[in-house]
């Protein structure tokens, strides 16, 4: 995630903040240049700073219900920004703890969009694309059964996931180092993009010789995972206990983390975090030559931070921030996603 400056008077931003408490200026994010803008009100429109040519633009609808910063050109119909309008499912306004969590999820959503679009993935919601879209379905299981998951381009997620002691009591009973609301939608994200670049036309002998044959039956293997539990040697070939289920949880579970790597990364960059030598932690990739992977220099960079974001974070006495070892076979399957989503940007499908 990038860090933002205020156009007007200067200071540092982030990526959710509404008003520069500086200048007053409000804020939004305009998703077509990729910008937190600043902007001055013109009755129920939002005038760009130094605009000269007569911009205008309105506020998301869901700027109340959601915390939503970002923004629409006045002259397109739709009152839902570009992330918002991808929501077809929501908890009803009077429900008024799942809509807590409904803004926190989509807090967490924005910021898959963003890293999403930054990537230059194809974001289209079902209502533009319906055969090849994608929907977000936010619903409490409070009183209904919500389950987290993937079908045919619709992405559901519980709600509950919002509630830390609910997340926490659930990370515990999986195993899980990670559990995060936006966690949980980079890996539903991952089954989506699956279709598109990796079984239409894509390369299945390499995924399969990497990730395994997803044409073994998911409920079988999924009765098998709850039953037996991960191989003891999980960590030798996989991210996540979770990942060793099925094929498709795997390549979803490696998706999710290429996205945090690139996106903590991004986020180092923008604060001028660099790690002096991060080759010489390339070690911590047990016996691993990174040379003929296109992702090893982005491998040694992320190790590198993570060495020292670690370190940090035991000198206040926390636990580590990245809680993982990547090991040889786990960084293999990273560099697959890593080709596979440069060759899809530069393809510009």
């Amino acid at each position: 995630m990038n860090s933002f400056t205020c156009e007007v008077c200067g200071p540092l931003l982030f990526f959710d903040n509404s008003s520069c408490l500086q200048c007053g200026s409000v804020l939004g994010f305009d998703p077509d240049v990729m910008k937190l803008r600043a902007f001055t009100l013109d009755g129920d429109f939002l005038v760009p700073a130094g605009d000269a040519v007569g911009s205008r633009f309105r506020s998301c609808a869901n700027l109340a219900v959601a915390a939503c910063n970002w923004v629409i050109p006045a002259d397109e119909p739709d009152s839902l920004c570009a992330s918002c309008r991808l929501t077809t499912v929501r908890p009803n306004d009077t429900e008024s703890d799942a809509m807590r969590a409904f803004a926190d999820a989509e807090r967490a959503k924005r910021r898959l969009i963003f890293q999403l679009l930054g990537l230059g993935l194809p974001v289209r919601g079902l209502d533009q694309d319906p055969v090849n879209g994608v929907a977000f379905e936010l619903l409490s299981s409070r009183g209904r059964d919500v389950t987290t998951g993937h079908e045919k381009g619709v992405i559901t997620l519980d709600l509950s996931e919002s509630d830390d002691a609910h997340r926490e009591f659930v990370r515990l009973q999986l195993g899980e180092p990670y559990r995060t609301v936006l966690g949980h939608l980079r890996h539903e994200i991952g089954h989506y993009y699956w279709p598109m670049v990796v079984e239409d036309g894509g390369p299945l002998d390499r995924y399969r010789e990497l990730f395994g044959d997803e044409r073994v039956s998911y409920q079988d293997e999924l009765a098998r995972h709850y039953a037996d539990g991960p191989p003891p040697d999980w960590a030798m070939s996989y991210v996540s206990q979770y990942a060793t289920m099925h094929p498709w949880e795997d390549w979803a579970e490696t998706f999710a983390h290429y996205l945090h790597i690139r996106s903590g990364l991004e986020t180092a960059r923008s604060f001028g975090l660099h790690i002096a030598d991060p080759s010489a932690t390339a070690g911590r990739v047990a016996g691993s030559d990174m040379a003929h992977l296109s992702i090893g220099p982005l491998i040694e960079q992320w190790l590198g931070t993570t060495l020292a974001l670690n370190a940090m974070s035991r000198s206040i006495g926390q636990g580590d921030l990245y809680p993982f070892v990547l090991e040889p076979k786990v960084v293999e399957k990273l560099d697959f996603v890593h080709r596979l989503l440069v060759s899809l940007h530069k393809s510009g499908a």
